[in-house]
Parts: structure tokens; C-alpha cells; sequence
């Protein structure tokens, strides 16, 4: 297509207004709901520049940018208000139409006063395509719309040209993690490290973080256990003309996953089931409630289907109540006028973990508050972030107490309990003993610190390989470790361990063993010998879940000693595998004779 085709192409559809609006939703995980949608653009069906790219490169070059956004802006409202969507409307807008001396402030605002839309529901969606020059003319011009009540988000976060000083300097109110970070985080280490500083920013400057491209159910069990709580992505729906509007449609099943983690628990124990209040109650009666029970602290807010919609807490009502006429002015009114909607709801399935961190990404003023628990949206009680505080403190001092001195990891006591409670949670895993081979006569030749940083390198290793949805790992004692997985790709995580051993173990030797791939030591009888470079003797297991009920944490390790005793008997870095089906399968009656 000419580039004069392009433009003919175009006009026509700028001004035929020949635009199609698609929805994609965000999903907030720990409260239920579709948090809101982003609205995305596309051209006619038949056309050259259906495709939003080559559409919006079209218009860039034809200068006519901002007249196509203001177009597919117009659109996106009137779409959302005919749809009755709920939540937050995110609306793309490029920083270079905002800084366009022929942009139209308060074309927006018109818009929606005009559908009956509040700013407050809608969300300017920054997308950078082009460098940002001026950010003191963009900043007045987003001061702009923050002023009229609408809210701000950063697009595609470490992509852009400039994302992070757009994110320091004009402090958005929503940050959108690019795809890329997401793509495969469940497996990549440096991702997740990457996302974490991200959740530790958005902490700090106090923005909400958006993870977006999500399409795998390993990618968002990830994301979930980090602690991000708005999600978006092909996982849950793909962008539609007719969305979803209720997030049961966009929850995918959730594989279940071993709970091998001190802290995999359900929220059970956190739970005070405190009955809500529906939100017809007159506030009269929500305060008899409070000065009937001096303890209560505060009660949850519910719908006519038992789903919690907003929150109060006592000091906010005595605060609003005490206030002159306050008692006039609220006494016969119903709780819904005082409550708060900005409150923290969690499944009772989250973990103690996740928990602990969505408490602790609310502002630092809102931290102490209590919190909804639920189990599939509807209400079940209250938890307080006291319990939490207390509960994780508990598992450190416990984890503490049973360490291994030098690495830090889990020891015997919960290694122990990490494959009890592997059996009693029945799942596809892999139980590998992990061994140094020649470690002692290394030891002798090179001493005693330099073979702990060789274990603490080890140590390094193991843990690259660890998937934190439910992966184990935990020092036995001297060069002996235990590795539980339980993801598919576990031969190749295996692999990858033994590779990245060799390679990390190259700064632990002098250069003349290096030359040689050997160094000069004494066996276990006294004698000088020549022994190879350190490798890895893995013995595992591999678990079924209908072998896991013949089996006991105790028989369990020992199959994994005689696997990695058998892998020792093969030079350098070997793999012993043990198959639980095929050895705890029925033996044929004249097999059993012999």
C-alpha cells in the first residue's frame, strides 16, 4: 500500500468516524471483581489499517494524530456507557497529542458529562511511542486532567523511551508492567527481580501496578504470589466489542499446585467470622453494634449476595457522628452513606504470604486496618493485620530455628515436613538428591572456606532453578541437598543446574587445575590421587499422585539416597531416576514366584 493510499485511506475513516472499539478487562484478584477495561482502537475490518499500528502510524505521519485519538476517544465513552460496563475506563492517549498546541482541553470532560459518565471512572492511559522532550509541558497538561478528576496511568513500564523519569516525574496514579517482563516470569529469576523493584517503587511513590500480556496460568500463579493484584492479559479474555462483565468469565482454572511452602496454607486461621451488615442497615443499628461489643473494631458492608462492597471502622463513624448535627444528619440514614468502598477483600485461599503483601502496598496510614476475607467473592469474616504480623513472625522464627547455619535453607525438620506435606497433597513431583562429587578431597586440597563458598555457590545455583509456586528446596547437611519441583520442565531445570554449577565452579579452582580438569588430593584411605573437576550426582523420584498413599516421608527420602548413591556411581555430573508408578506397580502372580 502507497503511502498516498495510506492517507486517502485514512481520511475516509476520520471522517466517516469508521472506527471499531475493543474492550479488554482488569481483573483485581484479591477483591473478586473486573477492576475496569481498557478500550483499544481498530480500523474497518477490510481495511489496510484495521491493525492499530499501521492505523496510528498512518495518522503520525499524516499529522493528524490527535484528531484520530480524539475520534477513537469519543468512541470508547459512548461504547462503555451502551455496554453498561463496570469500573474504571482505561483511555489511550499519546504524550504528543496532550503536548499539541491544537489539542482541545476539556473535550473529554464534555464528553462524559454529556453520556453522565464521572471523570473519577475514567483513566488516561499514557502510551509512548515517540521521545518526550518537554515533561514540564506534560506534566501541566496531565495537572490538567487530574484536576477534573481524572486518574493517570503509565503504559507499557520499561519499554518506552523514557518510562522511568515519566513515572519519577510525574507520578502516575497506575503503572502498567510491559509484556515483556511478564512473559515467562514464572521460569526467569531476573524477571521477577525486575517486577519486584517495580512492586517496591509503586510502593513508594504510592501507584498501583498493573500486570499486563498475562497468557499463561504459571505467569499469573507467579505474579499472584509477588503480590501484584491487577492483571490483564489473553489469559482472562482477549480484547472484545462485547466483554465479559463478570469476572467468573475470565478466571481460568487454577492448577493446583503441591503445597510444599511453610506458608501455603489457606487463610483459615486469620479468620474471625464476624457476620456483615447489609447495606440497607440504619446507621442507628451499626452503631448499637459498636456499643454493644467494645472489641469490634469494625464490620464489613455487604450486597444481597453476600458480597462484601464497602467497610466500617468504629473511629471513622464515632468521628463522623460527633461532628456537629452529626447525629441529625445520619441517625435515620443507611450504613451504605458512611461506609468506606476503598477497603482490602482477600480469598480465603491467598496465602499468608500474599496477604502480607497486598497489606503492605496500601498507603502506610491504612496499613493497620482490618481486612475482608472471602471465599468466591462472598463474604466469610474479617482478619486483622495484627494476626498476620504475627503469624508470618512465628514461621521466621520457626524457619530460623531449623535452618542449616551456612546457607540459610530449610533443614532436616522441614525438609521433613516439606515431604509430608508433599504426600499429603497428592501431585506430579520430583524428589532429587542433589550431591558434590569428590567434595571431601576438594576440602583437603583447597580448605574449609574455600569448600563453603563452593556449597554457598551451590546453594546459588539450586535456587536459580526454584519455581516459587511450589518448589522446595533445603539443606541436608555438608554437600547434601534436597530439591523438590513440580513443574513439567523439571529435566530441564535439572540441566541447567548441573551447567551452571560447572561454570560457577570455575573461580573456586587455581588455574593450574583448570588446565588440567584435575587437582591433586587424598582419598578417604589417606593415599594421594588424582581426582576431576566438582560435578553433581542427582538421585530422584518421581511422584504420582496415586503413588503418594503407599509412600512415607521416610521411605520417600531414602529412595532418593539409594537413587543418588547409584548416580555417584557414574563419572561426572549423572542423573539416577527412580519412577514410583513403575516400581510400586502390581507384579504378575508368575513374576512373584520366581
Amino acid at each position: 500500500m502507497t503511502v498516498a493510499e495510506q492517507l486517502n485511506a485514512l481520511h475516509l475513516i476520520i471522517a466517516n468516524g469508521d472506527l471499531n472499539t475493543l474492550f479488554q478487562p482488569i481483573l483485581c484478584l484479591s477483591e473478586q471483581r473486573l477492576f475496569g477495561y481498557e478500550a483499544l482502537t481498530r480500523g474497518p475490518s477490510n481495511s489496510p489499517l484495521h491493525a492499530p499500528l499501521p492505523l496510528f502510524s498512518a495518522a503520525r505521519h499524516a499529522g493528524r494524530l490527535s484528531e484520530l485519538e480524539q475520534l477513537c476517544r469519543k468512541r470508547a465513552c459512548q461504547r462503555f456507557h451502551h455496554l453498561e460496563l463496570g469500573g474504571k475506563l482505561f483511555l489511550n492517549v499519546s504524550p504528543e497529542t496532550l503536548l499539541d498546541p491544537g489539542h482541545q482541553p476539556g473535550y473529554t470532560l464534555q464528553l462524559l458529562e454529556s453520556l453522565g459518565l464521572p471523570p473519577q471512572r475514567v483513566v488516561i492511559e499514557l502510551t509512548e511511542q515517540t521521545p518526550i522532550d518537554d515533561f514540564a509541558l506534560l506534566d501541566a497538561a496531565l495537572h490538567h486532567y487530574r484536576a477534573m478528576g481524572f486518574a493517570i496511568a503509565l503504559d507499557d513500564l520499561g519499554a518506552g523511551y523514557s518510562s522511568l523519569r515519566l513515572w519519577s516525574e510525574l507520578r502516575p496514579d497506575y503503572v502498567k508492567i510491559d509484556r515483556h517482563f511478564i512473559d515467562g516470569i514464572h521460569r526467569d529469576p531476573v524477571k521477577r527481580e525486575f517486577v519486584g523493584s517495580i512492586l517496591q517503587m509503586a510502593k513508594a511513590s504510592r501507584a498501583e501496578v498493573i500486570a499486563e500480556g498475562i497468557e499463561c496460568a504459571e505467569e499469573l500463579e507467579t505474579l499472584m504470589d509477588m503480590g501484584v493484584d491487577l492483571l490483564q492479559g489473553y489469559l482472562f479474555a482477549r480484547p472484545s466489542a462485547l466483554p465479559p462483565s463478570e469476572i467468573a468469565d475470565c478466571l481460568p482454572p487454577m492448577k493446583r499446585t503441591c503445597a510444599l511452602a511453610q506458608d501455603a496454607d489457606d487463610l483459615t486461621p486469620l479468620l474471625i467470622e464476624q457476620p456483615g451488615v447489609p447495606d440497607g442497615t440504619p446507621i442507628a443499628r451499626v452503631l448499637a453494634l459498636f456499643q454493644a461489643q467494645p472489641t469490634l473494631m469494625s464490620l464489613a458492608v455487604i450486597d444481597d449476595q453476600q458480597r462484601p462492597i464497602g467497610f466500617v471502622h468504629r473511629h471513622a463513624l464515632s468521628d463522623a457522628l460527633l461532628k456537629p448535627f452529626g447525629t441529625d444528619l445520619y441517625a435515620r440514614k443507611t450504613i451504605g452513606r458512611l461506609m468506606n468502598p476503598d477497603f482490602l477483600a482477600v480469598d480465603q485461599g491467598h496465602s499468608l504470604q500474599q496477604v502480607s503483601r497486598l497489606l503492605t502496598s496500601r498507603a502506610r496510614q491504612r496499613i493497620e486496618e482490618d481486612f475482608v476475607i472471602t471465599r468466591d467473592g462472598r463474604y466469610r469474616g474479617i482478619g486483622r493485620a495484627i494476626d498476620v504480623l504475627k503469624l508470618i513472625t512465628e514461621q521466621k522464627i520457626q524457619q530460623a530455628r531449623h535452618a542449616n547455619p551456612l546457607t540459610l535453607l530449610p533443614g532436616n525438620v522441614p525438609i521433613q515436613q516439606c515431604l509430608t506435606r508433599l504426600l499429603q497433597n497428592p501431585c506430579e513431583a520430583l524428589v532429587c538428591y542433589v550431591d558434590i562429587d569428590h567434595f571431601k578431597p576438594y576440602n583437603d586440597c583447597y580448605g574449609y572456606a574455600k569448600g563453603d563458598e563452593v556449597l554457598l555457590a551451590l546453594a546459588q545455583c539450586l535456587g536459580r532453578q526454584i519455581d516459587p509456586r511450589g518448589d522446595f528446596l533445603g539443606h541436608i547437611g555438608g554437600d547434601d541437598f534436597l530439591l523438590v519441583l513440580t513443574s513439567p520442565d523439571w529435566p530441564l531445570r535439572l540441566q541447567r543446574l548441573q551447567e551452571d554449577f560447572r561454570r560457577e565452579c570455575r573461580r573456586h579452582y587455581h588455574d593450574e587445575h583448570l588446565r588440567a580438569e584435575s587437582f591433586v588430593s587424598f582419598d578417604r584411605q589417606g593415599r594421594q590421587q588424582e581426582f576431576p573437576l566438582l560435578s553433581l550426582s542427582l538421585g530422584a523420584v518421581r511422584l504420582f499422585p496415586e503413588t503418594c498413599a503407599q509412600l512415607d516421608a521416610a521411605r520417600l527420602a531414602e529412595l532418593a539416597s539409594v537413587a543418588k548413591h547409584q548416580s555417584k556411581a557414574v563419572a561426572g555430573d549423572s542423573l539416577r531416576i527412580v519412577d514410583t508408578r513403575e516400581m510400586l506397580a502390581p507384579r504378575p502372580l508368575a513374576a512373584l514366584a520366581e
